[in-house]
């Protein structure tokens, strides 16, 4: 556990931590509840239109909200890899076919070599879906589970990681990282330190969760969900909406040249505080944030803007909003995207990064949406209007059970002075 009285000077608090070259997204795209690729997102964020619904996920009785992907339904996987069918990895090659993705990341392996691009990958339950249809359907005298059940390549963890570099014929260092809800940005984290190492030249990150019952009816017995939509920081906030989501970036080494938004920094902390719980003033969050500053050389006072984890239940934003205020100080401007898509699980991480990159090409801040009076003891400044201005760098945070605690910090390489 984190000491009681965490030291405020930064140095002090983040060990010694050497400065990060900054690495550039040089493509991204993803989807979620606001529709599929960039330009979805861009236009549900300006025009402050959510993605969410009452749930009509299968036979879900929950009187929730949730952010579900439409055609998911539809659109399955081409024979070629029809092995890895399941919802999760629907979601994952929706995602791949947008904003181009696809073509840059073969371009790229043509520069580099498949084997010299690693493919990381965040997931929290993985296509569990599939084991869940599998339990139904086993057989009643034996219990024997259906003979065309493929847990490999559906529900094991490595599934998502083994899909991506598949689809992408890419042979490279790849692994699945499933830490809950920061699972998709300790990708960031780890692909920086696999181009520093020299193991890659290049990394496909991302993320993706997708709707099941495991978790709908496993935060509903948590009594974590909200029976409207989400309402992150507002004082009233009941709970979470789930949602579900997919997204990817291409990283490579930063150039002097190049005009893309970079990852600057990121921080990683594991506080341990409480299984579901994150300590009440946020130390492992705040921890987190430090560190990811001190790797980007960076002061608070550059932080133009935050994406708050936002998940719109008690303990967690009050957490983070002390682990904010604890860091950048007061009124430090900042906005949840979970009103817009919903908490995405294993892809929170990966939605808050890219988005990130999406407000800084942009220029402009969104509010927190469904927020209406902001709860009275938080001191940092959420967000209820979008404000168009330019941005230097946002900082992204992603924070899952049992305290495994995320920040990246994406910003302008050289453009901080």
């Amino acid at each position: 556990m984190l000491p009681a009285n965490p030291p405020s000077d930064l140095s002090e608090s983040i060990g010694a931590v050497r400065p990060m070259s900054p690495v550039n997204l040089r493509a991204y795209t993803l989807i979620n509840a606001l529709g599929a690729g960039r330009e979805a997102t861009l236009t549900g964020l300006r025009q402050q239109t959510s993605g969410l619904r009452p749930c009509d996920f299968l036979d879900v009785d929950i009187p929730t909200w949730i952010g579900r992907v439409s055609e998911v339904e539809s659109e399955p996987l081409p024979p070629a890899l029809k092995s890895f069918e399941c919802r999760n990895h629907r979601l994952a090659f929706m995602a791949l076919q947008q904003d181009d993705f696809m073509a840059t990341v073969a371009g790229a392996a043509q520069r580099h070599g498949a084997g010299r691009i690693a493919v990381i990958i965040g997931t929290s339950t993985s296509g569990i879906l599939e084991t869940e249809r599998a339990y139904r359907a086993r057989d009643p005298s034996t219990g024997r589970l259906p003979r065309d059940f493929r847990y490999r390549h559906t529900q094991n963890t490595f599934a998502p990681a083994d899909f991506v570099r598949t689809a992408l014929g890419l042979t490279g260092p790849t692994l699945t990282i499933s830490t809950a809800c920061s699972s998709s940005a300790k990708v960031f984290a780890s692909a920086a330190r696999m181009l520093e190492a020299g193991w890659c030249d290049a990394a496909v990150v991302g993320g993706v969760d997708s709707l099941c019952n495991t978790t709908l009816y496993g935060f509903n017995s948590l009594e974590l969900v909200s029976d409207e939509p989400c309402r992150p920081a507002d004082g009233d906030r009941k709970g979470i909406s789930i949602g579900e989501a997919a997204g990817f970036a291409l990283l490579e080494r930063s150039r002097t040249d190049d005009e893309h938004p970079a990852l600057l920094g990121y921080g990683e902390s594991a506080d341990a505080y409480h299984m579901s719980s994150p300590h009440p003033e946020g130390l492992g969050a705040a921890a987190a944030m430090r560190q990811c500053l001190a790797r980007a050389g960076l002061h608070p006072d550059a932080v133009d803007f935050t994406f708050l984890h936002g998940t719109a239940t008690r303990t967690n934003d009050s957490a983070e909003d002390h682990a904010l205020v604890n860091v950048l100080g007061e009124n430090a401007p900042c906005a949840s995207v979970k009103g817009w898509i919903g908490h995405t699980l294993g892809a929170a991480g990966v939605m808050n990064a890219l988005m990130a990159s999406i407000c800084l090409e942009e220029g402009f801040t969104p509010a927190s949406l469904n927020t209406r009076t902001v709860d009275p003891d938080f001191k940092s400044r959420i967000m209820l209007e979008p404000e168009q201005r330019s941005l230097r760098t946002v900082l992204s945070n992603a924070f899952g059970f049992g305290g495994s605690n995320a920040s990246l910090l994406l910003g302008w390489p050289g453009g901080l002075l």
